[in-house]
């Protein structure tokens, strides 16, 4: 059995794209070239840890968030090596969000190869609370926490004078991904007589789809993907984000959103839910989503009180000190 020499949570994606990176002084500064402190590199990030693609480096630490991908093979064999090496093993899928979840373990042989790993891990750790009822069935272990946003760092605090906002953000940029509803968010959108930003990430098919809504002339603006501190500083410029997303996702979108400090209405991933208790799409339908949208824009009083109350409960739930708190309790060598 090896001893941990490097500190903090190592976060694990065993043969992924992301390249290693280390989050030894916190979450930095916001860059075009680095993968930014969010989503689960968020829980290495609070905890001056690291995310690896590398399960060498990884084994290294005392403590180890492995991420579920593909057809569970390589996070197979990198639980092996990370128990081999005597870490603490938590296990969480690389995408969260329901339907994502129930097609990669959609095969029988992928279903049985989780429940060995799940079983076998020291922790199950979800990023929603959907996914806990899946992990209970394997495991006794098994926890909800949040991915985390750097709140209370300067450098990400994107936020603009409200007479500085104007229009709608579209949260979401695929037709294709059902559970996005994307097509019906912008069938409302184009109700409002306020300008319209959203991304395109399709190319000239997304292009086509877009102009057959007709959207007033000059109401609508469409970008191409952007880095991400560009990204935020567009998003930063909005009265509010707006998504139908019903995917049940960990709720980066609105994660997005805090660093901004802008309302988002709809979605009803785990930041929405706990970031914008009067706002969430989670068991609202769509007219609904869409009176909060108008009054979100028309009432002054109303917009105020949803700034104040995400300000209070996002840096008591979804900031970096809480999620140090939370992974603290339940994984081991954090401090």
């Amino acid at each position: 059995m090896n001893f941990a020499t490097l500190s903090g949570l190592a976060v694990l994606n065993p043969g992924g794209r992301d390249t290693d990176q280390s989050f030894e002084h916190g979450p930095g500064q916001p860059c075009e070239t680095s993968h930014p402190p969010v989503n689960y590199h968020a829980y290495a990030a609070c905890t001056n840890g690291a995310f690896y693609r590398s399960t060498a480096i990884a084994a290294q630490h005392r403590s180890v968030l492995l991420l579920l991908r593909g057809d569970l093979s390589e996070s197979q064999r990198a639980f092996e090596v990370l128990k081999s090496h005597g870490c603490f093993v938590a296990v969480s899928f690389k995408e969260s969000g329901t339907q994502q979840v129930a097609g990669q373990l959609s095969r029988g042989k992928r279903f049985q190869l989780f429940r060995e790993i799940a079983s076998s891990a020291d922790l199950c750790l979800s990023s929603t609370p959907d996914l806990i009822p899946l992990f209970a069935s394997v495991s006794k272990r098994t926890v909800h926490i949040p991915t985390p946003y750097p709140l209370e760092f300067t450098p990400w605090n994107y936020s603009r004078p409200s007479d500085e906002r104007r229009g709608i953000f579209i949260g979401t940029r695929e037709f294709d991904v059902l559970s996005r509803n994307h097509l019906f968010v912008l069938s409302a959108a184009r109700t409002f007589s306020v300008p319209i930003t959203v991304i395109n990430v399709e190319g000239n098919a997304g292009l086509r789809r877009l102009h057959a809504f007709k959207f007033p002339e000059d109401q609508l603006t469409i970008t191409p993907p952007l880095p991400y501190p560009k990204y935020l500083k567009l998003m930063a410029g909005h009265r509010l984000v707006l998504q139908f997303d019903q995917s049940s996702v960990p709720g980066q979108v609105a994660g997005d959103s805090l660093l901004c400090r802008i309302p988002t209405v709809g979605g009803n991933g785990a930041v929405e839910r706990i970031a914008y208790p009067a706002l969430h799409g989670h068991g609202r339908t769509f007219d609904q989503l869409t009176e909060l949208t108008l009054d979100l824009m028309h009432d002054d009083e109303f917009y105020k009180e949803q700034l104040a109350a995400l300000e209070t409960t996002a840096v008591e739930h979804l900031s970096f000190a809480k999620g140090l708190e939370s992974l603290s309790r339940w994984l081991p060598g954090l401090t």
